[in-house]
């Protein structure tokens, strides 16, 4: 099963470029989509991707966050939002999708940024244990966790270019690393460091600005995490580093489900 996540930064501007040329080479059975920016009947998509039911959650404000599920195989039921005290603001600017199947949940999260001078980390903090907990709630219905997402966190030095001038930016605080350290104690696999734990210069986001994508001055920030009863069913993690179309590039995951 290959499932990918991408941060496409607008889905009506990368259906202008490369979108549906890459569903279609790539063929996911599950395409988790996050900073989509707009409500479904405002989407066109095209007739080639008719194979593929979607499922949306948009965000109360026009033009802004917002999540999407591209699935080949009909999910037993779909929840919108984490439904948490502490995420409220959250749920309504769309940022969760989860999709229930026989045999485990598919999440895919588009997780706030903690914002310039960390002017949000407060709230940051507040709805990474929230979507901790969420995940450990659907855990205890019985049925292990396949979750993706922008989670605006470079974990480790290697995941970013420029550790050293940027332990004061948003995405690589100290708290929100430690947020992503409690999400794996929690029982959950950085998949693509499962498979690849000492890779550097291995990124998901570059900035517009400087020419950073060229330079591959980058932060990896895009996931997929999985709960760690399913670490005997990973078969590989990847990168899509060479698809343009967004500032983000897409993240692959290939598990025996």
């Amino acid at each position: 099963m290959k499932v990918i996540s991408w941060n496409v930064n607008g889905i009506r501007a990368v259906l202008k470029k490369n979108f549906t040329e890459f569903v279609l080479e790539h063929a996911p059975d599950i395409l988790c989509l996050q900073e989509t920016k707009a409500k479904p009947e405002q989407v066109d998509l095209p007739l080639e991707l008719a194979g593929y039911r979607t499922y949306w959650n948009s965000a109360v404000k026009p033009g802004y966050s917002g999540t999407a599920v591209f699935t080949k195989t009909e999910p037993l039921s779909v929840r919108l939002g984490i439904g948490s005290a502490k995420s409220a603001e959250g749920d309504l600017e769309g940022r969760v999708i989860t999709l229930e199947y026989p045999g485990f949940f598919l999440v895919t999260v588009y997780t706030p940024n903690a914002k310039n001078e960390l002017l949000r980390l407060p709230y940051r903090m507040e709805w990474d244990m929230a979507f901790r907990e969420y995940l450990k709630a659907l855990e205890a219905e019985g049925k292990p966790v396949v979750a993706c997402g922008d989670l605006n966190v470079a974990h480790q030095e290697i995941d970013l270019a420029r550790p050293k001038t940027n332990h004061k930016s948003a995405g690589f605080s100290p708290q929100e690393r430690a947020g992503f350290d409690e999400l794996l104690d929690a029982g959950f696999i950085d998949t693509f460091r499962h498979f690849h734990p000492e890779t550097t210069e291995a990124y998901s986001w570059w900035s517009y600005r400087g020419g950073a994508r060229a330079k591959n001055v980058g932060w990896r920030i895009d996931y997929w995490v999985v709960s760690e009863a399913l670490a005997p069913k990973l078969t590989g993690a990847t990168i899509n580093d060479d698809v343009l179309g967004s500032d983000h590039c897409p993240v692959t995951l290939q598990i025996d489900l």
